[in-house]
């Protein structure tokens, strides 16, 4: 008969091993962030003080804090059981974040907490197990807690995470350099913070107050992934799939044109990446967004769908089915879920189009008599100069029939050799910086003579029919109050 035999893991290289889970610093700090939204706080603050001879990191927030036993408990490694059903506003799952996400990020974690007043802490220090191959918690007294650092900040009730030791913050940098580093790396976990907790920082978790979320004193501001003040977006009737008995959201949202955004939201959508990236489910537990911009290979990424975006919500109570990693980071939707989303986007899809095919429509029906034409023919789709635009009528009329054979091959070579692809590729990711207006308006005005001389010599042409071959062109993008005024002057 086999016999038992007790054989723990060696603290030493399991706490080691525990660092490399995969954590960034904005994914740890968001994993701190949930523990003090699941005990209730409404106000977090995020403080980095790289001065001193002991630099760190703090998140502290007003929540209901814990007594001296609750720190320990918290301080276990697998305080809570993944099956076990949690309270419906709980953020965690495997009662493993505190430590995991801390130590991904520092060797020293240090954890006080007010409770009524009165305050209490500990401290994990991976040197310390290294030293003793023992999980050994150190409890504060008195003496220690006064030294301290945030604890004055604490109030009646509250908890500050604090990582020393920041080994992994750095990148072994020093002086000027590393501020650098730390300060472009808060950057990313200040737009991370605003994505993924959106919905807490603008007070839209029902059975939750507002939450405020501060890095060294600058307010974390919530971003909208579906960019849903912008009266362009649509936003389609939401869909409820049942998993078991429990039930599922699904909201799609097709998002605007991006000539439909004005150049603030703009600036905001594109900063945080571009529409093909963002593209996708976003999944969200209890309120809080767990995982973003996938389509879960339903369909891959491209064009037809890049303005569109699925908003699906889920309780914790489904997080088996979900398969929730500890990171919580990644969500993979369970089978319902997912033949439901594959009919969604078969049906978004086509909106996400249409929004800029009638775009594209538009740019060709705005003039009488568009520079370019597009062809659907033969089973393929091609553009081409248009041969009876004025500008280049005018040309011909000018030419012999040698040099009219000449430029009809060269009109025909600009079309046959238009770079698709490339155009493709920066209008994608970078729209707004996609086009052919003059930079100042001493250059538009230049052109403006040359266009008027090409079409009409020196006689005055009609002033309606000059301005609608202005438009066509598309020469003076950004530039019509230049084209206008000159028009106006010329045709006096």
């Amino acid at each position: 008969m086999a016999r038992d035999h007790h054989l723990p893991p060696s603290a030493a290289c399991l706490s080691a091993s525990m660092r490399d889970l995969g954590y960034s610093l904005e994914t740890a700090i968001a994993d701190i962030v949930d523990n003090s939204i699941s005990a209730n706080a409404t106000a977090i603050d995020i403080v980095c003080n790289l001065t001193g001879a002991k630099p760190s990191l703090a998140i502290i927030d007003n929540g209901w804090g814990m007594s001296s036993d609750e720190i320990v408990e918290a301080m276990r490694h697998g305080a809570a059981n993944p099956k076990e059903e949690r309270g419906p506003k709980d953020l965690g799952r495997f009662g493993l974040g505190l430590k995991t996400a801390s130590f991904s990020q520092c060797r020293t974690l240090t954890v006080t907490s007010a409770k009524d007043g009165s305050v209490s802490g500990a401290v994990w220090s991976l040197d310390r197990i290294d030293a003793l191959d023992d999980w050994m918690l150190s409890i504060l007294d008195d003496d220690d807690l006064a030294v301290i650092d945030y604890n004055d900040r604490l109030g009646r009730h509250g908890t500050a995470v604090i990582w020393t030791d920041l080994d992994r913050l750095f990148e072994d940098e020093t002086g000027p350099r590393r501020d650098e580093i730390v300060n472009e790396k808060l950057g990313i976990v200040e737009r991370h913070l605003s994505l993924v907790f959106h919905r807490f920082l603008a007070g839209e978790v029902k059975g939750r107050k507002k939450i405020a979320i501060t890095m060294n004193g600058h307010a974390v501001k919530p971003f909208d992934p579906f960019c849903r003040k912008n009266m362009a977006t649509q936003i389609l009737p939401e869909e409820v799939v049942y998993v078991g008995d429990i039930a599922v959201q699904m909201q799609p949202f097709i998002l605007p044109h991006h000539s439909r955004l004005t150049a603030s939201e703009y600036d905001f959508y594109h900063s945080r990446s571009d529409f093909i990236s963002n593209q996708g489910a976003y999944i969200y537990r209890n309120g809080r967004l767990m995982a973003w911009g996938d389509w879960f290979r339903l369909i891959p990424k491209g064009e037809a769908t890049k303005l569109a975006r699925v908003q699906i919500d889920f309780p914790n109570s489904l997080d088996e089915s979900w398969t929730i990693d500890i990171k919580k980071s990644r969500a993979r939707p369970p089978h319902p879920v997912r033949e439901r989303l594959r009919q969604i986007i078969a049906q978004i899809s086509g909106r996400s189009t249409t929004v800029h095919r009638g775009r594209g429509q538009r740019l060709f029906e705005e003039t009488a008599a568009p520079l370019w034409e597009r062809f659907a023919d033969h089973g393929g789709i091609r553009y081409a100069v248009n041969g009876q635009h004025p500008l280049v009528e005018s040309l011909r009329a000018k030419l012999t029939r040698d040099e009219v054979r000449s430029l009809n091959i060269i009109l025909d070579s600009v079309a046959a050799s238009l770079p698709v692809e490339m155009i493709y590729s920066d209008y994608s990711t970078s729209p707004r910086e996609v086009g052919q207006s003059p930079d100042s308006a001493d250059e538009a005005l230049d052109r403006l003579r040359s266009l008027h001389a090409a079409l009409y010599g020196n006689s005055a042409g009609d002033p309606e029919a000059f301005l609608q071959i202005i438009k066509s062109t598309r020469l003076f993008e950004g530039q019509m109050d230049v084209a206008e005024k000159y028009v106006k002057e010329v045709f006096a």
